[in-house]
């Protein structure tokens, strides 16, 4: 008798035990008062210098540390809500930036026979611009790596929406702010101009020759830009690896906010990106809170960890910087929503489909998958006390009296049949300090869809260039 009981003990528990791993996630927690508690410290962040941070440890030789945007610059605004409606008017820029860069792709146009006029690092004659996935100030994400030889230590803007690497660089006709000193080229034995021959130089959607040295120019969809000499330069990780002759822009003439960085590190899909130049398999980084001061990294040939959600990644014939995943659908509290997989699709004339963007805040969906996820999301959480929009949030909620709430979970899902489900926290969150939390996802009317970097958070997001795969690996910052 003592074995049945213990054999039907054992059967059972096996079951429950399958159960719990095929049963959808229908509810996480969100932590409300912690989420409060981060918007009311955001003012007493100040500048971080290189004697305040430290660099890298991690043991890969390739590792870079990743600092949020308020680990270099101290807000100016008033308060948190201020600093939200700042944020998501940085985002509606450069959600714009990138359509109208895959639009000028998907015409013909990104490439063109017309060459800017580049005269005394002038910019005002330029004719063809090229939109870039960076806005100006929209620079959420920074790490600090050395240019040249000897190095100089400097914070550069991360961007998967870009493939073009440049910083600013003496003399400057016409330079922004920056945290560090301008570079200066003449200081370098590693310096070297790249001629108009070479194929980095004709990898740039737009340049000009002078003296038959290569000039780049890219312009950012707000009018920023960037003007100067395309050379080769050599890259340190870390104070200790480098690796020599990468292509980058040395801009004699830029515009922009760019919040202190000296420039931006282009990781996307296209051959003049960071990890394309230095021949990476894959890269991986993790992004720590936007409103933490702590740092995380970003990793080169590093394996997607084997308990990864992963996905397809897709490429676009039309368009090659941008990275597209394979999303099929959309759940909320374990329960498919019903929104077309064509509404996700990339088609044969490079539209639609969905990228993964670290410089996009907030994800955006097609109206019609937008709408059907919001209300389903509405459904359940009838019970929480509802407030006026925010911005581009139209479904927001009066938390203040609430220490901890039960939300419905939001998942991605993918070609491959795998589910990636949010943490509360990536899709609820403040945006003031009196207890304000809005459901942060928006609608967009183009037929692009935008995973966005709150989504991300806490997250780290590998991807396998060799192998056409990302992952997404919870807690691994």
């Amino acid at each position: 008798m003592a074995q049945r009981v213990s054999f039907f003990f054992f059967l059972t528990l096996s079951f429950t035990s399958v159960l719990s791993r095929n049963t959808p996630l229908r509810h996480t927690t969100l932590d409300v008062s912690a989420s409060i508690h981060k918007t009311l410290s955001f003012d007493s962040q100040s500048i971080n210098t290189l004697n305040q941070i430290e660099e890298s440890t991690a043991s890969a030789s390739l590792t870079l540390q990743l600092h949020p945007r308020s680990s270099i610059h101290k807000t100016t605004h008033n308060d948190y809500k201020e600093l939200t409606l700042a944020r998501l008017g940085r985002d509606s820029v450069r959600v714009n930036s990138l359509q109208t860069r895959l639009d000028l792709a998907i015409n013909g146009v990104l490439k063109s026979d017309l060459k800017p006029v580049y005269n005394e690092f002038s910019a005002e004659e330029l004719e063809v611009p090229v939109i870039s996935g960076t806005s100006q100030g929209s620079g959420e994400y920074f790490t600090r790596l050395g240019i040249g030889h000897p190095p100089s230590q400097l914070y550069m803007v991360l961007d998967t929406g870009s493939d073009v690497n440049w910083l600013q660089c003496a003399p400057c006709a016409d330079c922004y702010q920056q945290t560090d000193p301008i570079f200066e080229p003449a200081l370098s034995s590693s310096y070297s101009p790249l001629t108009c021959n070479t194929q980095q130089c004709k990898s740039l959607d737009v340049f000009q020759c002078r003296n038959d040295t290569c000039l780049y120019e890219v312009s950012y969809g707000d009018g920023s830009y960037t003007v100067g000499d395309f050379v080769t330069e050599t890259v340190t990780f870390g104070g200790s690896a480098s690796v020599d002759n990468v292509a980058i822009g040395c801009g004699h003439s830029n515009e922009g906010l760019f919040v202190g960085a000296a420039g931006l590190i282009g990781l996307g899909g296209g051959s003049l990106s960071f990890p394309s130049q230095i021949n990476a398999t894959s890269f991986s980084y993790c992004l720590v809170d936007r409103d933490s001061d702590s740092a995380s990294t970003l990793e080169f040939d590093s394996v997607i960890p084997p308990n990864a959600v992963t996905a397809p990644l897709v490429r676009n014939e039309k368009l090659d910087t941008y990275y597209y995943i394979g999303v099929t659908g959309l759940s909320v509290a374990g329960e498919m929503l019903k929104v077309s997989e064509s509404t996700f699709k990339l088609n044969s004339d490079g539209e639609g489909g969905v990228i993964i963007d670290s410089g996009t805040a907030v994800t955006r969906l097609q109206n019609g998958a937008y709408y059907t996820l919001r209300d389903a999301f509405k459904k359940g959480t009838k019970d929480l006390p509802s407030t006026d929009g925010v911005a581009l949030f139209d479904t927001c909620y009066d938390l203040s009296k609430k220490k901890s709430v039960e939300v419905p979970t939001v998942s991605f899902h993918f070609s491959n049949g795998k589910e990636w489900a949010l943490p509360a926290k990536n899709y609820l969150i403040p945006v003031d300090s009196a207890g304000t939390f809005c459901f942060a996802f928006a609608p967009t009317s183009s037929a692009l869809s935008i995973i966005g970097n709150v989504q991300q958070q806490g997250t780290r997001v590998s991807y396998d260039l060799g192998h056409s795969a990302i992952g997404f690996t919870a807690n691994k910052c």
